[in-house]
């Protein structure tokens, strides 16, 4: 099954009826630069529904709405890249110095952490990974942690909490795999105690359901740099309603709030984190009381 070569005037007007799709549905922008992404990322979908090229794919998306086809070129077209642990020095500040002063402020002894775009959970399980590992530090304490995406095959990935070798030999510590971890046949699923810590749930940036009140540390990582400036603003607004005045915000390596809005500002006491303008706390505070 071919996929004509990125730069035939057939594939250009595939890539321009698959990247409005997957705009109207996420609101990512898939670049020309991607289409060496789009290439491999939907070989599977033409295997599956018999397509022989992808301008019978996209032809084919145009002629008729077929909910399943739509979720599954969207699905494909999603970077769910992710690993344990990714950028250690960002768990080693969440856990040296962003936790502890969360637990110095915090009188209602209440931890609410959401993972914006969590992909397949390898983030959001290893923030799991990082309290459970220090349970008496955390003795009293209710912990929440909401992790969401758009990508529903993620999600279930996530929620199953099954990986394959190669994922669990990315980041993590071998202590870890051993204490958190149990063989699933040739894989590694993680353990119920993990799981059931961890609210996974399919949601939008951009019509969102899934979050509710306000979040002490909210981690929206190598998100962004998918939206255009407008979008990117749209989503921080989001953030900026579901903070509080001592909320943390923190964002990829390659990641800015600078030039999109002015409702996070860089955080004085933590090196690449951003806190929510002064005026913002006060109606994030205001709507967290509303929502209960």
């Amino acid at each position: 099954m071919a996929i004509p070569p990125a730069g035939t005037a057939a594939f250009q007007s595939a890539a321009r009826i698959l990247s409005a799709l997957l705009e109207a549905r996420t609101g990512q922008i898939l670049s020309e630069g991607r289409a060496w992404r789009m290439e491999t990322a939907l070989r599977p979908v033409l295997r599956t529904y018999g397509f022989q090229t992808i301008d019978d794919l996209a032809a084919t998306l145009l002629r008729k709405r077929d909910p399943r086809l739509d979720e599954a070129v969207v699905n494909a077209l999603l970077n769910n890249e992710s690993s344990f642990f990714r950028d250690l020095q960002v768990f080693d500040m969440i856990h040296r110095q962003i936790l502890p002063q969360i637990q110095q402020d915090k009188a209602d002894r209440t931890l609410r952490i959401w993972s914006a775009g969590c992909s397949t959970g390898q983030e959001a399980y290893s923030l799991a990974i990082r309290l459970r590992n220090e349970a008496e530090r955390w003795q009293g304490w209710r912990i929440e942690i909401l992790a969401t995406d758009i990508s529903s095959s993620a999600i279930e990935q996530a929620r199953a909490g099954i990986f394959a070798q190669m994922d669990v030999q990315r980041g993590l510590a071998v202590n870890d795999l051993i204490k958190w971890f149990e063989p699933h046949g040739d894989d590694w699923r993680v353990s119920p105690q993990l799981r059931r810590m961890i609210d996974f749930r399919r949601d939008n940036l951009f019509d969102p359901k899934a979050p509710s009140g306000a979040y002490d540390l909210i981690l929206c990582r190598n998100v962004l740099l998918y939206f255009t400036p407008e979008r990117r603003a749209e989503v921080l607004r989001l953030l900026a309603r579901h903070s509080h005045d001592r909320s943390v915000l923190l964002l990829g390596a390659g990641e800015t709030v600078i030039g999109h809005g002015d409702d996070f500002l860089p955080h004085a006491d933590f090196r690449g984190g951003y806190a929510p303008q002064p005026f913002m706390a006060k109606s994030a505070a205001g709507s967290m009381c509303r929502v209960g």
